[in-house]
């Protein structure tokens, strides 16, 4: 018995909306990760990208439970010494918060090449509308 590889041409990908209204973080980013890597599918391989594209929408207004809104810190470094630089959930949600949402997904993708090429199919949009609509995304639930 041979194991079937999909081959490019074979592997068709959807589009999925997630409204993140609130959703909690986790679980929108977990859902996502999911979808864009294609474990959803009966036709994954952890060796290809399988997945599909996500677009979630309303990433402003996603939960952060317990006291993340006011403890949690996002860390960046410029490359230079000192160049550490620290934002808050609180303040990050002001300035960037499709930014929160990308980064919870791309911790839960593989740190490769292949896990670049998934989040690549990633598109966040802090309102609810996005220019993606002749793609005719399928609207996707996330738990409450």
């Amino acid at each position: 018995m041979r194991t079937e590889f999909p081959s490019k041409n074979e592997i068709v990908r959807s589009w999925h909306v997630i409204d993140a209204n609130d959703a909690v973080l986790g679980r929108v980013a977990s859902r996502a990760a999911m979808l864009l890597m294609g474990k959803h599918k009966p036709t994954y391989v952890p060796s290809i990208d399988t997945g599909d594209h996500v677009i979630i929408v309303n990433a402003a207004k996603v939960k952060l439970t317990g006291g993340k809104e006011g403890q949690k810190v996002y860390r960046r470094h410029t490359g230079y010494p000192g160049g550490l630089i620290e934002t808050g959930a609180r303040r990050m949600r002001e300035t960037r918060p499709e930014r929160m949402l990308e980064l919870a997904v791309s911790g839960m993708l593989p740190k490769t090449k292949l896990g670049k090429q998934m989040y690549r199919k990633l598109k966040v949009y802090a309102g609810e509308h996005h220019p993606h609509q002749a793609q005719k995304p399928a609207a996707l639930a996330v738990e409450a």
